[in-house]
């Protein structure tokens, strides 16, 4: 079990809607859950983390067995006090590397996790004891290659791919991902591949983007357009199941 070394409180306020890369928030948040419900199996879903409450409101609409873990106390009361009419959703205020199972899950979704704990691995053999023999994992993690990324590496404006920002220091994160390494990361836990897709095709950084003023249509293309491109999309979504 890793060490807990930060409480999740003290980056509460990069959920804010004013936060800086709050379109990227918007549209990827508000994307991924949509792409996992359609490969969702029918049955109970155990997700960790409630973040800006997307995934949760969307999953409430067809888990039958709904049981969220959030590590964060104002996290929980942001998203209670703003959605009264899911209160009967289970959320337990516990750290991820500290909750214990008492039942097996069909469904496990890790949104946007791996990149904030200490140690993923431990992470996955966990919750990979939490799941059915039949059961999906769905993971989403930032993808350090993206097309925005790599133009910002190649214009001299990024040193390496795998650099962390301000924003991402403010939001917790400790890595990136790519999909090499999260193939990788699946197959050290004994779990394969059913499928992976990419979130967001960015080719310019967030303000560059926000400057032109785009339309929601546009956007909407980029989000389908990255379904086929993971290598070279802001984030990357992967079903895993037993081998």
């Amino acid at each position: 079990m890793s060490k807990v070394t930060s409480n999740p409180d003290d980056y509460a306020t990069a959920y804010d809607p004013d936060f800086s890369y709050e379109l990227d928030n918007r549209l990827i948040l508000k994307w991924y859950p949509q792409r996992v419900a359609q490969k969702m199996l029918s049955g109970s879903l155990l997700e960790l983390g409630i973040g800006h409450g997307y995934s949760t409101r969307e999953f409430a609409k067809i888990a039958s067995d709904y049981v969220v873990l959030e590590g964060s106390c104002r996290v929980i009361k942001n998203f209670r006090d703003n959605n009264p009419d899911l209160n009967s959703i289970s959320i337990i205020h516990t750290y991820f590397e500290e909750y214990e199972c008492d039942e097996a899950f069909d469904n496990i979704v890790m949104g946007f996790v791996l990149e904030h704990v200490d140690d993923p691995v431990t992470i996955i053999r966990k919750y990979k004891k939490c799941m059915n023999e039949q059961g999906r994992m769905f993971i989403t993690v930032p993808n350090s290659e993206s097309m925005h990324r790599r133009v910002g590496k190649l214009s001299d404006m990024l040193d390496d791919l795998e650099s962390l920002s301000d924003a991402d220091l403010q939001l917790g994160h400790q890595r990136y991902f790519n999909v090499a390494k999260i193939r990788q990361l699946a197959n050290e836990c004994g779990l394969k591949v059913i499928s992976e897709e990419g979130l967001f095709l960015k080719a310019l950084t967030t303000s560059q983007l926000e400057s032109l003023q785009l339309s929601e249509e546009i956007f909407s293309g980029f989000m389908k357009l990255g379904v086929d491109y993971p290598e070279l999309s802001a984030a990357l979504l992967v079903e895993l199941a037993h081998e």
